[in-house]
């Protein structure tokens, strides 16, 4: 998953493609797992970071609500 949030998508709808085909999960499914990877020590130090990337993504969305 991580290495999946650090490629580039051109295009609208890539990224969602390249989820279904290759983990075979649906959007909605691979956003609640990977919203619970940011939180696992063992994410952050494996790719530290694109999960502090993602952490800051995250926190910047949920301030705008």
């Amino acid at each position: 998953m991580l290495a999946l949030e650090r490629r580039g998508f051109a295009g609208p709808g890539a990224k969602e493609r390249a989820i279904r085909e290759e983990l075979g999960l649906a959007p909605v499914r691979y956003y609640q797992l990977l919203n619970a990877l940011l939180d696992d020590p063992r994410a952050l130090a494996h790719d530290p970071v694109t999960v502090n990337r993602l952490r800051r993504v995250r926190e910047g969305r949920r301030a705008e609500r």
